[in-house]
Order: C-alpha cells, then sequence, then structure tokens
C-alpha cells in the first residue's frame, strides 16, 4: 500500500479514506464495530484522541503529519496484518468506559454489560449485593463495569493469568475504584474465599471445531482466554460445580457460553438454566439462582 500522507489532510479525509480501504479488505468486524464506517470511526478519532460521538465540529480540522503518519499505519496494520483494532488503540470501550487493553487479554465484547446497565433486573430482584466475583476477568471490565452499577459493592476480579491481572490491575487504577476492587490471580475458585450475591464469568469457551476456523483478527487474542476443549465446556463445568459454594443463599451466577450453549443445555437437562435474551446483540448467557443449583447439587 503507497502512503497517501500527502494527499490527505482533514479528519473528514481520513474517515473517507479508512472506510474505502476497510470496504476493499477482507476484514473481520467482531471487536466492538460490525461495519467499516464505524470501524473507520473509531481508528481515526481514537488516535487522534477526539470523541466518538458529537465530533462534527473536528471534521474538517487539518491533521498535522505525526497524526496522519499514525492513522495510516494503523490503517495498513489493520488491514496486512488483521490486528484488531482495540490492540492498535491499546483502548476498548464496555458499558460506556474506556479500558486498557492489549494482546494479554481478550478485547471486550461480552452481552454480560447489557445485563449490567439494568442493574440485573429482573433477575436480582430486591436482593443487596455487597460482593461480586468476576471469575475469568481478562481486561476486567466486566467487574469494573459492575462496580461502576453496585457502587457500593466490594468486588474482586479473577483471573489464571498474571499478564491478564496486570491489565486488569492498570484498569482497577484507570478508574479510580482501588477502595473497592481487587485482582486475585486463581484457577477459577482455588484461591477464592467467601461468597458472593452475584457471579459473573465470561470463560473461556470456544471449542475445537470454532477455534480451528476463526477469523484471522482473534488469532491476535490469548488461546488461553478462547479455548475450552473439544465442546468448549471445560470451563463451564468447573463452573457449576463448584459455585455454589462461593454463592450466597439468595445469590446469582450468570455464565456466558457463547456458541457452546446448545452442548450445555444438553448436558444439563435437570438443571434449570435461564437463557437471557439481549436487545443489543449477543447470546449464550445463562443464568441460575443459587437456589436451583442448591436443590440440582442435592439431586446428583
Amino acid at each position: 500500500m503507497t502512503s497517501p500522507i500527502d494527499d490527505l489532510h482533514t479528519v473528514r479525509d481520513f474517515l473517507r479514506y479508512a472506510s474505502s480501504q476497510f470496504a476493499a479488505s477482507e476484514l473481520y468486524f467482531g471487536h466492538g464495530t460490525d461495519n467499516v464506517w464505524d470501524e473507520a470511526v473509531q481508528l481515526v478519532m481514537r488516535t487522534l484522541n477526539l470523541p466518538l460521538e458529537n465530533n462534527t465540529l473536528f471534521l474538517d480540522a487539518r491533521l498535522v503529519r505525526e497524526e496522519r503518519q499514525t492513522i495510516l499505519e494503523r490503517i495498513k496494520r489493520r488491514i496486512s496484518e488483521r490486528v484488531p483494532l482495540a490492540y492498535l488503540l491499546k483502548e476498548a470501550w464496555f458499558m460506556g468506559m474506556p479500558f486498557h487493553v492489549d494482546e494479554r487479554v481478550l478485547v471486550p465484547r461480552s452481552p454480560i454489560g447489557e445485563l449490567l446497565e439494568n442493574g440485573l433486573q429482573p433477575w436480582l430482584g430486591d436482593t443487596p449485593v455487597n460482593r461480586i466475583l468476576d471469575l475469568c476477568t481478562g481486561s476486567g471490565c466486566i467487574g469494573i463495569g459492575a462496580a461502576s452499577v453496585f457502587d457500593e459493592a466490594e468486588v474482586v476480579l479473577s483471573d489464571i493469568s498474571a499478564e491478564a491481572l496486570e491489565v486488569a490491575q492498570s484498569n482497577i487504577a484507570y478508574h479510580g475504584v482501588e477502595d473497592r476492587v481487587r485482582a486475585v490471580r486463581s484457577d477459577l475458585f482455588e484461591n477464592i474465599e467467601g461468597q458472593f450475591d452475584v457471579i459473573l464469568s465470561n470463560p473461556p469457551y470456544v471449542d475445537a471445531e470454532d477455534l480451528a476456523g476463526m477469523p484471522q483478527e482473534y488469532r491476535h487474542e490469548p488461546e488461553l482466554g478462547l479455548a475450552a476443549g473439544a465442546d468448549g465446556l471445560d470451563l463451564a463445568h468447573r463452573i457449576l460445580t463448584g459455585a455454589l459454594e462461593h454463592l450466597s443463599p439468595e445469590g446469582l451466577l450468570i455464565v456466558e457460553v457463547g456458541n457452546s450453549w446448545v452442548a450445555l443445555d444438553e448436558a444439563y437437562p435437570d438443571l434449570p438454566l435461564t437463557w437471557l435474551d439481549f436487545e443489543n446483540g449477543g447470546s449464550g448467557v445463562f443464568l441460575v439462582t443459587a437456589e436451583a443449583l442448591r436443590a440440582w447439587h442435592q439431586k446428583t
């Protein structure tokens, strides 16, 4: 790709150019945007530290050469290396909040964010939320998002990956929630102490077949955060087995298993899992109460 650095000058120029280049490529959009225009807007605006909304004031602003060079380099890498945009920007948005991300963690995209924005209603009811566990936290986005909704709750972010927890810790500091949110290294429940009113988890759930056929963009993400055995349920089984010990009597367990939901549903015919619907897209997330888990454990 020859550089058009001397032919493009304004924000509007780069939005048009990025859109055209993306449209002519074989990119896959699945890390926060789903079309060439939104991808172009996010790349150009966030590279320039400009807002994603209410930004028409800047469209005809001229860029200095260094800014133009950076944008062109990121457009090139997005196309030639198929690097997810969030890794190029070192930033992703979740629940309207920015998070630090890089190749040590998955790019935030869980529909669990929509549940949190709705306060986990109607399933939570009047149950008070004092402690929340974000299991397999990665960047920490789900747990920190939960902390922003339940603003008096203690939140524990847990992950087996020390590298992921470095990113999560940076986001704890970034959002200024050190007084209520802490990170713990743990293989699922191994180092987790006490009980929680809500356990949230977006664990690895990609089965072997889906992993082999993933678009190139996903191969930049850590396989540890994706792969979960032949049927994608290696971690889900362990979560269902161990969660009850760490749930308060009226607690909720919410877990995302993506495309592996059919296999999970078939594996637990006697467990009343509630499969949740989302207005903004996404599927494969179940909710089960501590009461239902207790009854199921007593039968098995």
